[in-house]
């Protein structure tokens, strides 16, 4: 693969930008976001965006002053300030608020760990997460990006879209992330699964991202020509699962979905 850097102008990234400063700030906050370890130097930074240190470091005495990131030592980390914008977006959204009066009073729901998550490309970020069954915590928490090919949601929401489309995003030979023994390994095997998710309507995830634990997951239907790609999902550990309680679950979804997709209310 070609280095980034040789796509970039001698003056950086941002530099065809009508606000440079603006792409790199995001840039600096994406970079954090996606370092293993959540930390990276000025140097590192300074790579990253393919401008000098003492550019970068003006950068990130902004964005620390600011509070989008934070200093520790000499490494920087995400700040506290983006967890208040974050909740102040959640906030306004009124699908999520929705989401958590639904489940509150859902007789089967109520007593699960539920998602309402968007389509991001070829995963999806999870908006809002319901504590009903505090058993199963090891699945994704608000915020966290997982591929569509892990989920019962992400699967529900691409079995909406077009096959030659499908097609572009998963080839039938490419390699797809494993977690689990379980996990889809290639996008034919993906596209296969697409079929019966869109004859049965909903999904179901079996132990493929976490062994032990089930999922199903349904999409909600477009709220508006430029509303966000919403879809839930109810996770239930498998020892205790039986068929009987997945469809009360998917019933208990689709009327969530039906209420969240419908502008004027439930």
């Amino acid at each position: 693969m070609a280095d980034s850097r040789t796509t970039r102008s001698s003056d950086g990234l941002g530099s065809s930008s009508p606000a440079p400063a603006v792409t790199r700030a995001a840039a600096v906050l994406d970079a954090l976001a996606a370092s293993a370890g959540g930390r990276l130097t000025l140097s590192d930074l300074s790579r990253e965006l393919g401008i000098p240190k003492s550019s970068t470091s003006n950068l990130l005495l902004a964005l620390e002053e600011a509070r989008l990131i934070s200093r520790q030592g000499s490494e920087f980390t995400l700040g506290r300030k983006l967890v208040e914008l974050g909740a102040a977006y959640l906030s306004r959204l009124d699908e999520v608020q929705e989401f958590y009066r639904y489940c509150e009073q859902a007789p089967t729901l109520s007593g699960e760990t539920v998602r309402i998550a968007m389509l991001d490309g070829t995963n999806v970020i999870y908006l809002a997460r319901y504590e009903g069954h505090p058993a199963v915590r090891l699945t994704s928490n608000i915020g966290d990006k997982m591929p569509v090919s892990l989920c019962a949601v992400g699967k529900a929401l691409i079995a909406r879209l077009r096959d030659h489309d499908l097609d572009d995003m998963f080839p039938d030979d490419a390699q797809l992330p494993v977690m689990t023994p379980k996990s889809l390994r290639t996008g034919r095997e993906l596209k296969a699964q697409l079929q019966v998710i869109r004859e049965q309507g909903y999904a179901f995830e079996d132990e493929e991202s976490t062994t032990g634990v089930v999922c199903l997951g349904v999409a909600v239907p477009t709220r508006g020509a430029h509303g966000p790609s919403l879809g839930l999902s109810v996770t239930a550990l498998k020892a205790t699962y039986t068929p009987e309680q997945g469809a009360q679950m998917v019933k208990e979804l689709r009327e969530l979905a039906h209420s969240l997709g419908n502008p004027m209310g439930s």
